[in-house]
């Protein structure tokens, strides 16, 4: 979003605004107006192509009822010869257009041209191997399709009398089988081209006018703010000024603003509010210095409450974490019984998962209070059969949530690192997949060695895309709060991968979360 830093800027701000609204619209309205062209032109097209159809259909189809109703009145007093003769004479005679490019055209079949009711200079010319420019063999094709029942339309180009060039050209063909006779009829179809062009000259017409009135607007709309910029910036400005320059003297004198010296009433609303501000500013002055005056005896009192409150609150969950163990491992061993009595039961397979879970969490607020007391020694461990452990320990909480681990662990992945630390961060990475993935998903947990110095260990599950991943390793912080916990395992984790140099990389989207850390693996730093 732009913020404009001054009045100027903001009229700029409009201006730059109302140009791209304008342009935006501008582009649509010739956008539709070519669109409805190429529609016109498409309509114009068929609706042409349509009706010239009909109209040489139904004129061929009257020469044909013609020709066999004169051989019929006249079979029996002239023959054949004659009959042929007298009738092209009365079909020239009978042409229904003045048009020169319309005009009926007869073959047979073997090519030869019988008649042609506009040019007598080719009859007799055979033309069955005759080619159109584009290789067509147009009268071969004309008698080929005269033949169908119906007879039929073909599209070729043909010389143009009044051009004298090939011209595209749509006839209409039948055949006459006593005489083996092709009749046909054509016409130019060069004739909607004019048509198209009167129809584009007609909106180039009409989108210069659309340019013409947008353009005015445009202008008037631009005049218009740089007016409104031009007069409220000098009353706005006066008025800004006014009260600036009463914030100024406040501190000499102790007068009110002059409303009389405003013009806007937004800004008298503004002075009104700043007279009481610098009131009440001046009250509660008075009243700090009162109260600085014994305010560092009362904190250095609450100060020392407050000390004694936190380390109550320390030892209080110290002596919590302390007494939760007993009954704790009571309640795992119990467990451990009955599952020797009654294994594949689901209420102890519940049971034991929430033992766990209060397990880990044990864990993790053991590990908080003695981080600060505790020298957490670093020795060669077996990563891999940590892990298989960890995975072992957390098999029965996957179980009661409908999850599943798929493993691909390398064996002996050895690190120098604390065994201790190691666990809450695999812990942490565990209970969070089991959390925050799908029901019946798969929880993907992966460790090997990248190279001779390091190793990577990945958790990868299907749950919901992470919103802000710059924040989930703040304290208390949950992606999900109706998912529980507190909000503390990848604060700690993230606590020990710093100390220890581990990187951490976080990929996620809306098809999986994936955690992955890379350890170095002889790492003897901890800072």
């Amino acid at each position: 979003m732009l913020k404009a830093k001054s009045l100027y800027h903001l009229i700029v701000y409009s201006i730059f605004f109302i140009i791209i609204l304008i342009s935006f619209f501008t582009f649509i309205i010739i956008n539709n107006a070519h669109d409805e062209l190429q529609e016109k032109i498409n309509t114009l097209k068929e609706d042409y192509t349509n009706n010239q159809k009909e109209l040489l259909k139904n004129h061929i189809n009257y020469v044909i009822k013609f020709i066999d109703y004169y051989y019929l009145e006249n079979k029996d007093k002239l023959d054949d010869k004659n009959i042929r003769k007298n009738l092209i004479t009365a079909l020239d005679q009978l042409n229904l257009s003045s048009n020169p490019n319309e005009y009926v055209f007869i073959f047979d079949f073997d090519g030869v041209l019988i008649d042609n009711s506009n040019d007598k200079n080719e009859i007799g010319t055979n033309f069955l191997k005759h080619k159109d420019f584009k290789g067509k063999n147009v009268v071969e094709e004309l008698i080929s399709v005269s033949k169908n029942v119906n007879g039929g339309f073909v599209n070729y180009f043909w010389s143009k009398p009044s051009l004298t060039k090939e011209t595209n050209k749509l006839s209409y063909v039948k055949s006459y089988n006593r005489w083996n006779w092709t009749i046909g009829k054509g016409v130019y179809l060069d004739e909607i081209d004019r048509l198209i062009k009167q129809k584009e000259e007609e909106y180039n017409s009409k989108i210069s006018n659309y340019t013409l009135q947008i353009t005015s607007l445009t202008i008037l709309l631009i005049l218009y703010s740089i007016f409104i910029y031009k007069n409220a910036t000098i009353l706005i400005v006066n008025d800004v000024k006014e009260i600036g320059r009463y914030f100024k003297e406040s501190e000499e004198k102790n007068e009110p603003i002059n409303q009389n010296r405003i013009a806007l009433g937004e800004f008298k609303i503004i002075a009104n509010y700043a007279n009481d501000a610098m009131t009440n500013m001046k009250l509660k002055s008075s009243m700090l210095e009162e109260l600085n005056k014994n305010l560092e005896t009362k904190v250095n009192d609450k100060t020392k409450e407050l000390s004694t409150l936190v380390e109550s609150q320390k030892q209080f969950l110290k002596n919590s974490v302390h007494e939760i163990n007993t009954p704790l491992a009571i309640i795992r061993t119990n467990i451990d019984l009955l599952k020797m009595k009654i294994p594949n039961n689901n209420y102890i397979t519940n049971i034991e998962s929430g033992s766990k879970t209060i397990q880990y969490i044990y864990d993790d607020l053991s590990y908080l209070i003695k981080k600060d007391r505790v020298i957490y020694e670093k020795e060669y461990i077996n990563f891999s059969s940590i892990l298989e452990k960890r995975l072992e320990f957390f098999d029965e909480i996957v179980k009661s949530n409908s999850l599943y681990f798929i493993k691909n662990i390398e064996e002996d992945v050895y690190i120098k690192f604390n065994q201790i630390e190691l666990q809450r961060v695999i812990d942490n990475n565990l209970s969070n997949a089991v959390k925050y993935s799908f029901s019946s998903s798969p929880i993907f947990v992966k460790l090997y060695y990248l190279d001779d110095d390091e190793l990577e260990f990945s958790v990868t599950t299907t749950s919901k895309q992470i919103d802000d991943i710059d924040k989930i390793f703040d304290d208390f912080y949950r992606e999900n709060s109706v998912r529980g916990g507190f909000g503390l395992g990848l604060k700690i984790v993230k606590e020990i991968c710093d100390k220890n140099l581990v990187i951490i990389k976080i990929l996620s989207d809306k098809k999986e979360t994936k955690f992955i850390y890379r350890f170095k693996i002889n790492e003897n730093t901890t800072t």
